[in-house]
């Protein structure tokens, strides 16, 4: 069912690729005579349009009463399709460390399964506040990158340690959840 929050989900979903385009191609700026830096502004501009849609799908989906199942799988989606484009593009271009990458997408495909075997258990396992923390924290660290920004690493280190620290309070919830599930 398309409504407006799942046609922001969508959006957020096309953006993230032209970003990953933007970030990868900085020659697209600099060969038409404009400073790296508006290769930067760019990118953050779409980093930021897209980002403020996962706000506004879930606001206009729970006011409007527009929840859906397809909404509750694109968003996550969506969210990640956009996190994973700029860590990937950021860290191609040596702007983010590897490793730092490399948790955040283990973190996220390793909950994604986690995900999939709940839903095909019948349970519940709702993202935690620490999880929303996470992705604020990776989001803005994503922001201080783009625009390299001090202390963008260290915002990258701090958004690692919210990713795994939500990771596992996901798989304690998971855990109680097939517990409660097995009594």
């Amino acid at each position: 069912m398309l409504n407006l929050p799942n046609a922001l989900a969508f959006l957020r979903i096309l953006l993230a690729p032209l970003m990953f385009w933007i970030i990868l191609t900085p020659e697209l700026f600099t060969d038409n005579g404009f400073d790296i830096t508006w290769n930067y502004y760019f990118a953050s501009l779409l980093f930021v349009l897209a980002s403020s849609t996962d706000f506004f799908d879930g606001y206009i989906a729970r006011q409007w009463k527009q929840m859906t199942m397809l909404g509750a799988i694109l968003d996550p989606l969506a969210d990640k399709m956009l996190t994973l484009a700029a860590f990937l593009g950021l860290m191609m271009m040596g702007e983010a460390s590897a490793w730092a990458v490399y948790i955040i997408i283990v973190r996220e495909l390793f909950i994604t399964g986690i995900r999939t075997v709940a839903v095909s258990e019948g349970l519940s396992v709702k993202a935690s506040w620490a999880g929303k923390v996470k992705t604020v924290a990776q989001m803005i660290a994503i922001g201080f990158l783009l625009m390299h920004w001090p202390l963008g690493d260290e915002l990258l280190w701090f958004a690692v340690f919210l990713t795994v620290y939500s990771g596992l309070e996901y798989l304690w919830g998971f855990k109680k959840a097939l517990l409660k599930d097995e009594s």
